[in-house]
Order: structure tokens, then C-alpha cells, then sequence
């Protein structure tokens, strides 16, 4: 992120504080909706600039910007999504916009499957689960996490692998992740280790090989016998604890002709760097 600046004059991505209260001001009172998308773009576009980031906090637009996600046009709600993306990767920012997480939530389990709105949605949600502040206000969405996991293309699998990788790096998780299952899905375990292919998606076996090893780190340090007893049988836990073709899977990749990919089936808890949209 670029140096903050105390300064209303000065300049960053072409906009003033200035400018920005104008805007913010034009988002507040215009019912026009593609007026709406064009400031939620340009707000968008000037956020990846950390001043702003403040800038815009200050002058109360994180919640002008949050009441777009009402409007019911997709476009908008969209635009809105992309310029929360960049606003979140502001920690005090992300003090103001966890009240919008449920919904967002809600708009990714709701939205077509691989649509911008859902992806921009995802993408919200990475960010803002790069800390392990907020993990807990996503537990119960973890199922619908999985279900993209399979039912997306590689852009939508790449992008709920992020989440999922955050979310998997914060011990605290584990025992939500560990004993999701994906209901709708009867063959929930073997479509799970389909991913573990050297045919798959660099991308994408990457960030569930991440995942994996971060789930099973939390598994060795949580002793006892009656660790299998809390869990599922058609769980994440039991897929991965015992299951002969999980380890020949990863025996397998240990050969894979990418070098990064050959690292990945051992190695310490991982989360993956956020992003600007």
C-alpha cells in the first residue's frame, strides 16, 4: 500500500478529497443506476490508493458505498463489491465493513454460480479474511464454500480457495472446516480427492494443497481418541485422517513436474496474500 497523506489537496489517482466528498455526495442523492456504477468505478479505482482508503472511511462513504448492496440491479451491487474490495485491504476499514459480511455471504450462496457478482463478492471476502478477525462471521457459509469448490469453473475455484486457505490458516477454524460436508453432494470425499490430480489446475491444486496441509496440521495437534467421534463420516476430516487414496495422491504429486507443487504436501500454515481488484 502506498504512504497516507493528512493533506485534502493532495492527489492520488487523479482525485482530492475534494473530489471525493462531491461524489459521495452525487452516490447519496442520484437514483440514476448507471450514474451509480460510474462513481462506485471511479471510487473503486481511487481506493487502491491507501489515502483514499482513509479519505473515503473519514468522509462516511464506506456506508454510502455499503447501501448499493441493497439496490436491487446487479451491476451495481457489483461495482459496489469491487470498490469494498480495495477499501478492505485497510484494517480500520475492515473495523467499519464487517457488518456487510453475512450479507456478502449471502449474496455469493444466492448469486448464479461463476457470475462477476459472485466472484466480486469472493473476492471481498479473501480480503477481509486475511486476518482471522472475522472468520467466525463465516462458519456457517462453509458448506456453500465447498459447493463452488466444485460446481465453479477454474476462476470461481481459485477464488473460494482463497477464503477457504484463510480461513484454514486460523486454528480456531479448523473444527468448523474439518466437519463440513457438502450436502448436496452424495459423493462428497471422492469428489474432494479429484482435486488432488496432477492434471488439475496449477492454480488451483496449489490452494487445496495449501489447504489440506494447513487442516492437517490443526488434526496433529488436536490429540485424543475421541477425535474421530466429533466428526462426520462423510466429513473433510474423514476424507483426509486415514484414507489410503488421500496419501497415494499426495505420494504422487511429490513427482509432479512443478517444482512449486512438489513443496506443497508438506510445509507450515499458509494464507494467500491478498489483492486489489
Amino acid at each position: 500500500t502506498l504512504g497516507g497523506s493528512d493533506g485534502s489537496n493532495s492527489s492520488h489517482g487523479g482525485l482530492e478529497a475534494r473530489h471525493i466528498k462531491s461524489l459521495l455526495h452525487l452516490l447519496e442523492s442520484t437514483e440514476d443506476s448507471s450514474v451509480q456504477e460510474q462513481i462506485l468505478v471511479t471510487l473503486g479505482n481511487s481506493a487502491a490508493f491507501s489515502v483514499n482508503q482513509d479519505i473515503i472511511r473519514n468522509l462516511g462513504g464506506l456506508s454510502l458505498i455499503g447501501k448499493m448492496l441493497s439496490v436491487p440491479i446487479t451491476d451495481v451491487k457489483q461495482k459496489a463489491l469491487n470498490a469494498f474490495n480495495n477499501l478492505s485491504m485497510n484494517t480500520k476499514n475492515q473495523e467499519e465493513l464487517k457488518i456487510y459480511i453475512t450479507n456478502v455471504c449471502e449474496e455469493v450462496e444466492a448469486s448464479s454460480v461463476n457470475s462477476k457478482l459472485q466472484l466480486a463478492s469472493l473476492r471481498f471476502l479473501t480480503n477481509i479474511s486475511v486476518t482471522d478477525d472475522y472468520h467466525y462471521m463465516m462458519s456457517s457459509f462453509i458448506p456453500t464454500f465447498l459447493h463452488l469448490l466444485f460446481e465453479g469453473i477454474e476462476r470461481t475455484q481459485v477464488q473460494v480457495l482463497k477464503v477457504l486457505v484463510n480461513l484454514s490458516a486460523n486454528p480456531a477454524m479448523a473444527e468448523h472446516l474439518l466437519n463440513s460436508r457438502v450436502k448436496l453432494l452424495s459423493s462428497f470425499a471422492p469428489l474432494l480427492l479429484s482435486l488432488f490430480d496432477g492434471c488439475i489446475n496449477k492454480d488451483v491444486l496449489l490452494r487445496v494443497l495449501v489447504f489440506a496441509t494447513n487442516l492437517t496440521k490443526s488434526m496433529r495437534h488436536d490429540k485424543g481418541s475421541a477425535i474421530h467421534n466429533r466428526y462426520n463420516e462423510d466429513s473433510i476430516f474423514s476424507t483426509l485422517s486415514d484414507n489410503s487414496l488421500y496419501t497415494q495422491k499426495l505420494a504422487s504429486l511429490l513427482h509432479h513436474h512443478d517444482a512449486e507443487v512438489k513443496e506443497q504436501p508438506r510445509g507450515p500454515p499458509r494464507i494467500i496474500p491478498s489483492s486489489k481488484s
